[in-house]
């Protein structure tokens, strides 16, 4: 029998496919390198981006500058969550994170360094990792995600030494607290929970959803964003964006925010936050009021 030759596929079809694809593409996570001079962004297809800072944001940056210096195929589903030590890039998918070199990265063939997973219950299941904490004092990762715990692991080991048990659906946010080894996690169960990392133990629950000023029982009761700064905490979800004073356990400001919110940080005295479903980014005073928002 004949072989049929096979048809080269026209130009304009790989055009359609690569905009398709750009089209239903989710930037879920970002790390910027060591030096400053790289943001790293990470999609639904598992594929990380390297993006030059410097290129970008100079005076005589041109459309070509604004693109990725390199990219490649780091899992085989979303890359969830990313984090960036002195060396390295971790990026987080389903069920593992991996470590590559910031030093070999921009170079074409990256490969990767390691990749570790937490001792799930069975070998069945594979959990999304949400989230990634760097706790620099311990020289450790903490992960948590779909198995509703959190993970520590020793970066000089890569071996986990232990998880912390409480919250009772999925894991979305960490937060350190830097002045105490304490860590905030919340999650889709709608709680703020404190962990103490010297006793491995949870010390105190913010159940968000139960206070009468920042519910809102039809976006529903999830945590998705959270920050701390000493006595303080930002968080917001389902429930609205607000301000808590963490060792009352009271809500001090309810930021004006109807869409829930993905991305929160403390800067300085300021809050800055993003939908995620927005172009915006606002940024607000601790008592509520909006001073500007950055947009795209």
């Amino acid at each position: 029998m004949e072989r049929a030759v096979p048809h080269a596929v026209p130009l304009g079809q790989v055009e359609v496919f690569q905009a398709l694809q750009r089209l239903h593409m989710t930037i879920f996570s970002q790390s910027v390198s060591p030096c400053g001079k790289f943001l790293a962004a990470g999609n639904n297809y598992g594929q990380i981006a390297i993006f030059s800072l410097s290129a970008a944001l100079s005076s005589e940056a041109k459309e070509e500058s604004k693109k990725p210096v390199v990219t490649f195929q780091a899992h085989d589903g979303p890359v969830y969550c990313m984090a960036s030590t002195d060396r390295h890039l971790l990026s987080a998918g389903d069920g593992e994170v991996k470590a590559w070199l910031w030093a070999e990265i921009l170079k074409k063939g990256c490969k990767e360094l390691w990749r570790r997973q937490p001792p799930y219950r069975t070998s069945l299941e594979v959990p999304e990792i949400n989230a990634l904490l760097l706790v620099p004092k311990e020289n450790a990762l903490i992960l948590a995600g779909g198995d509703c715990q959190l993970h520590t692991m020793d970066l000089e080991t890569g071996t986990f030494t232990r998880a912390l048990r409480g919250h009772t659906d999925y894991v979305h946010c960490l937060a350190l607290r830097e002045r105490s080894p304490e860590v905030l996690s919340g999650g889709e169960d709608g709680a703020v929970r404190l962990w103490d990392l010297r006793s491995a133990k949870e010390v105190q629950t913010i159940e968000v959803y139960k206070h009468e000023e920042c519910s809102r029982p039809h976006n529903g009761r999830w945590i998705g964003c959270l920050a701390t700064d000493s006595d303080w905490m930002v968080c917001g979800g389902g429930p609205a964006l607000t301000l808590w004073h963490l060792r009352s356990s009271t809500p001090t400001t309810v930021f004006p925010m109807r869409a829930p919110q993905k991305h929160v940080t403390f800067y300085q005295d300021l809050v800055l936050t993003a939908a995620g479903n927005s172009c915006r980014v606002d940024v607000f005073t601790n008592l509520g009021y909006r001073a500007f928002s950055l947009s795209f």
